[in-house]
């Protein structure tokens, strides 16, 4: 299997360079506080009322390739309260039915949003309980796949640890693909971003409640978010669209995740579902997002269509809406960073930890613009954008004067789609401490006070065999970007699913870790 090239004989100064390399970047953050500054952090108001709004009208072959990790990395005195990242052990993959394979019935292009069941399945007897619900084939605007994004419910078989594709086995369907947000969400349709999860709540029994965006959303255009089904696809009973608060929507929905009862019943007012989302450029917040919500009344009932639901805070990052400056957000942040899922942790003996899964762009320097045509060191800045600061440096800084020149021409010869890119990505877990959350929600920290305790490299598990025509989209070698995609975790069991993107050629592969109690 292929692998990043070493020089013979360097291997072991390549070695510790990486990792020389990952604690300048992780030291070099962007708030530098001391541990006075850290107890005496300003507090801030985070939460919005909650208020009824009037109802709003309804809106070839593949290669195989394995990165060796950059390291994995841990930060300050770790609590023995905290999951270690000794504590996953990787269990292996399995592929998601072989459906056929035409949109919008089909995974292939999906895994926007994923979701474990611990109620389904029900008749299955191995060590794997319940089921994941997963979106299928993205909707795509102007007409192509309107009704894309369908809900379905899959099994989950036992994982299997081989480099080997075929050897993987192969969930079932126990729910097909059903369209559950059918005229709902109708101008959120560009490049959806969603987020679901399953919650059996005794006040509203089983649903999924939903977050939805589109990529690079408009304050003008600020559209609602939030929803809910029935975990009976047939039968989904939609009930939304709702706001949270008056949160940028680039802040908002791309990720969704439920919060331990006792923690949210202490900490955020009973708001038991976590929110949040990153968006390229920073634009919702220079690190990943994250905000506690509660989408019902007491009793159970549905709000009205439009209200916006109270918030707390927990983790925000300066927005690049609002500074120019690489300032108050997450150390070692760079523009072409994507967080695509988020899951809270515990276990049986009592230790947690707040966990986002993503592409994490580490390289020297990242832009504005496409992948250089000759040299992957190289930035190719979009000349044409002259809004924003188009190249950074690791650390922030802008790049210099002679990176700015021309080195492609859109639709002539470029090499890669245009967007942010970096000269190397890697698919990382970040680990935050709940504590550290709990003084944001208390006032007691600034909301971009809070830093990951963990990285964690998942490179190595990765099967890295989308189509060869997608490569213009997604990059290749070290700049292949979109890596992960949607995760769930299994709490009673301790089953972390995340879904990698494109990894069974056109569709997502499902990776498993147990976290050790």
């Amino acid at each position: 299997m292929p692998s990043r090239p070493t020089p013979p004989g360097n291997q072991a100064f390549q070695r510790v360079l990486s990792l020389l390399v990952v604690l300048l970047v992780l030291s070099l953050g962007c708030n530098l506080l001391s541990a006075q500054a850290l107890e005496t952090a300003r507090p801030s108001p985070n939460a919005v009322g909650e208020t009824a709004q009037p109802p709003l009208a309804a809106s070839p072959g593949a290669t195989e390739e394995v990165y060796p990790p950059l390291a994995t990395v841990t930060q300050g005195p770790i609590s023995g309260e905290l999951v270690q990242p000794a504590d996953f052990l990787y269990l292996g993959a399995f592929r998601l039915p072989s459906d056929s394979d035409l949109p919008p019935q089909t995974f292939a292009y999906g895994g926007n949003a994923m979701s474990f069941n611990p109620d389904g399945d029900p008749g299955n007897s191995d060590a794997f309980p319940g089921s994941l619900f997963i979106t299928g084939h993205d909707r795509v605007a102007y007409g192509a796949v309107p009704d894309g994004s369908r809900f379905a419910e899959v099994s989950i078989p036992p994982a299997v640890n081989s480099r080997d594709i075929e050897a993987l086995p192969r969930a079932s369907f126990t729910q097909d693909f059903q369209d559950v947000t059918a005229g709902h969400f109708g101008s959120l349709s560009e490049i959806p971003k969603i987020g679901i999860q399953y919650l059996n709540h005794a006040e509203t029994g089983p649903k999924i409640h939903i977050t939805w965006g589109v990529h690079l959303q408009q304050l003008e255009d600020f559209m609602p978010s939030q929803a809910w089904i029935n975990a009976n696809l047939a039968h989904p009973d939609f009930q939304g669209e709702w706001f949270i608060g008056d949160q940028n929507p680039n802040s908002v929905n791309g990720y969704l995740f439920d919060i331990p009862t006792a923690w949210a019943d202490a900490h955020t007012q009973g708001r038991y579902l976590a929110t949040g989302r990153f968006s390229p450029g920073g634009i919702g917040g220079m690190g990943p997002t994250l905000l506690a919500y509660r989408p019902w009344l007491d009793g159970g009932a549905a709000p009205p269509m439009g209200t916006h639901l109270s918030e707390t805070v927990l983790l925000l990052y300066a927005r690049a809406l609002d500074t120019p400056e690489i300032v108050n957000c997450m150390d070692g942040y760079q523009h072409a960073d994507q967080w695509e899922g988020g899951a809270w942790l515990t276990t049986a003996s009592g230790k947690s930890a707040v966990l986002f899964a993503g592409t994490k762009s580490t390289g020297s320097k990242y832009w504005y613009g496409y992948i250089h045509p000759t040299d992957p060191q190289a930035p190719c800045i979009d000349l044409d954008e002259t809004s924003m600061v188009t190249c950074h440096l690791a650390d922030g800084a802008q790049c210099p004067p002679e990176d700015y020149v021309h080195c492609c021409t859109e639709g002539v010869d470029c090499v890669s789609a245009r967007g942010w890119w970096s000269t190397r990505f890697d698919a990382q877990l970040l680990l935050y401490d709940p504590d550290d959350l709990e003084r944001v929600a208390a006032g007691e920290l600034e909301s971009w006070v809070p830093q990951p305790y963990a990285v964690i490299d998942i490179d190595e598990h990765l099967y890295f065999s989308p189509p060869d025509w997608d490569r213009y989209a997604l990059g290749w070698d070290d700049q292949r970007h979109s890596r992960l995609g949607a995760v769930a975790f299994d709490r009673q069991s301790g089953y972390l699913y995340v879904l990698e993107l494109l990894g069974d050629n056109a569709k997502p592969m499902v990776h498993v870790w147990q976290v050790l109690p």
